[in-house]
């Protein structure tokens, strides 16, 4: 080996020179090959080292860069922009994980030619992307259609058909253990990634996770600080509300007041309107176009949230004291209400509160004195006939008028709830003897409906017995004693919960008194056909029925049973061998009428 040789070795790897150039030294001097095998391994070793420089300083240029921006998508475009620059590949994207969903969606595409890729949602475990995502471990691919490592889907292969990509390298955007999600590299040839690649594009993803962490943080920060200066703006304006509406409520303001109040203060357009409803949906106060009656799930769902809740294009708000629904307020025009104004609507169901609670002290002053009224009446109707009506006419009740009474009667309910809950229905309402008297300008046939809404507004079985109409002192208070023989006939015959009127109970009604043991009754006449029934799963009630509704004729009855004939004479039969031999008899043929038609009654 010459000098002169191995300087030249040295001379070329100083200049940069190819393999080939250094290979070509040893041609003709075989004793060089050693020093040429050294000098490459050199090159190599410098080439290696210069490309590690570039990329360090591409990725220093990467995370300055990055430093810099402050906007989310700025942060994501700047990414996929440099991976796409280092390693020199056709196309570059990022997709963020969803963790709810469980999925990873494109974020940012830069290179893209189709609209398939930018929409693409991958599931975690799909594809190259999805089981980057769910294992936080980069993979590669040469060629992605063509490696059944990764499972593949029709939404993934059409986009990668679509953007004629190969070879696809994804690694993830991890902070901690966390994956946020996924930075890709793809080419529209094959191409087999080194693991210098790998790495080098797993560095940026590291410095690009940091980045949008921080892009995210601001983000933030500053919606943080416009809420926080936002819910100064609404503290201020809720408290400017709230005292113009306590001031109206000092000052004895009304509820349209405080309705047209709230009106302002929400500022409802032409268009919109706001109204107050009782829980019975009664209007109590309207401003501006009429809001429809609430729907009855809106108030309730407001009722037990305690929010005020959307009903289409309106806002419910429940007005309640405890646990007791007042009414209901009803927004119009607003289809969409801001958090600081959704709490003014419901701070003005508060003040509404207020104000049906202040009316509902004076209503009580005022029920008491209805309440002597009715005391008396029923009472002693026959002391002073002429006063009665007069203290009526005060009160504006005319009791000279036709007037049917009413009684309600409820187990777990007090007495003035109840009472409370039959205002609305009344023209006088009271206690008496441990009962609610109702005044109704109506007949006593309201009594079933009557029943049916009070037992839903105090939620509890309401009977109801009612009787007249009646005009006068003395004829209501014989009128309230049937009514009072009504409640307790029905109570009997274990329909509480129900409501009717005596001469709706037809023979029953003239048991009504000392007899309260119906079920007794029925037991001793009916008790051995009963039994065999129960046992034998058979009807013989049934054909008792329809024999004394068939006028004791076999052909009617038959008829009626749509059996035969002789069926009808066993039947008989049988229950002949159960009640006796003589249960055809006229006197033993009405206890049986009487008992079947109680059995009947009581359901």
């Amino acid at each position: 080996m010459t000098t002169v040789s191995v300087r030249r070795l040295l001379d070329l790897l100083a200049e940069g020179a190819s393999g080939e150039r250094l290979a070509h030294v040893a041609v003709g001097a075989p004793e060089l090959d050693g020093a040429v095998e050294v000098a490459l391994r050199i090159r190599q070793t410098l080439t290696e080292h210069r490309r590690r420089e570039a990329e360090l300083t591409a990725l220093f240029d990467t995370a300055r860069d990055l430093s810099k921006l402050r906007d989310l998508d700025e942060v994501l475009s700047s990414i996929v922009r440099r991976a796409r620059q280092l390693l020199g590949v056709d196309l570059s994207y990022l997709s963020l994980n969803d963790e709810l969903a469980g999925t990873t969606y494109m974020r940012v595409t830069d290179g893209s030619v189709s609209s398939l890729l930018p929409n693409l949602r991958i599931g975690h475990g799909e594809g190259l992307g999805g089981l980057v995502a769910q294992t936080a471990h980069p993979y590669s691919s040469a060629d992605y259609l063509a490696d059944p490592r990764f499972a593949h889907t029709g939404p993934i292969d059409a986009a990668v058909s679509a953007e004629r990509m190969v070879g696809i390298l994804g690694v993830p955007l991890s902070l901690g253990t966390k994956v946020i999600g996924v930075l890709f590299a793809a080419d529209r040839a094959r191409r087999e990634f080194t693991a210098s690649e790998v790495a080098l594009l797993s560095s940026l993803a590291d410095h690009a996770a940091i980045a949008i962490d921080n892009a995210q943080l601001l983000a933030e920060t500053r919606r943080a600080n416009e809420t926080i200066s936002g819910h100064n703006a609404a503290m201020r304006r809720a408290e400017d509300a709230h005292d113009r509406l306590m001031e109206l409520v000092l000052r004895g303001g009304d509820l349209v007041e405080v309705a047209t109040e709230v009106a302002s203060v929400l500022g409802v357009g032409i268009a919109g309107g706001i109204a107050l409803f009782d829980d019975g949906g009664g209007e109590l106060a309207a401003v501006g176009s009429t809001p429809p009656l609430p729907p009855v799930e809106a108030v309730a769902s407001s009722r037990s949230s305690g929010r005020a809740v959307r009903a289409g294009e309106d806002w419910v708000c429940s007005v309640v004291a405890g646990q007791e629904l007042l009414g209901s307020l009803v927004l119009t025009g607003r289809p969409s209400l801001e958090d600081a104004d959704r709490r003014l609507f419901e701070r003005a169901g508060v003040v509404a509160a207020l104000l049906l609670l202040l009316r509902r002290s004076v209503a009580a002053a005022e029920d008491e004195v209805r309440g002597e009224l009715l005391a008396d009446l029923l009472t002693a109707p026959d002391r002073n006939p002429a006063g009665l009506l007069a203290r009526g006419r005060r009160l504006g009740i005319d009791l000279d008028a036709p007037h049917a009474v009413l009684i309600a009667s409820c187990d777990g309910v007090s007495r003035r709830r109840l009472a409370m809950a039959c205002t609305r229905y009344a023209t006088l309402v009271g206690l008496h003897a441990d009962q609610v008297v109702l005044l109704v300008d109506g007949p006593a046939s309201l009594a079933p409906k009557l029943a049916t809404e009070l037992s839903a507004a105090v939620d509890a079985p309401v009977t109801v017995g009612g009787a007249g109409p009646a005009s006068g002192p003395v004829a209501l208070a014989a009128a309230a004693a049937e009514a009072g023989r009504c409640v307790r006939a029905l109570l009997a015959l274990g329909r509480a919960g129900s409501g009717a009127a005596l001469p709706e109970l037809g023979f029953v009604g003239q048991l009504i008194g000392d007899r309260t043991d119906l079920a007794g009754y029925v037991r001793s006449v009916l008790g051995p056909v009963l039994d065999y029934d129960e046992r034998r799963g058979t009807d013989l009630v049934g054909t008792l029925y329809a024999y004394f509704d068939s006028g004791g004729n076999l052909t009617r009855a038959k008829d009626r049973l749509h059996v035969h004939v002789n069926t009808v004479v066993q039947r008989l039969e049988r229950i002949s061998s159960l009640l006796g031999g003589d249960w055809q008899a006229p006197e033993r043929a009405l206890e049986v009428q009487v008992a079947l038609r109680l059995y009947r009654l009581g359901g």
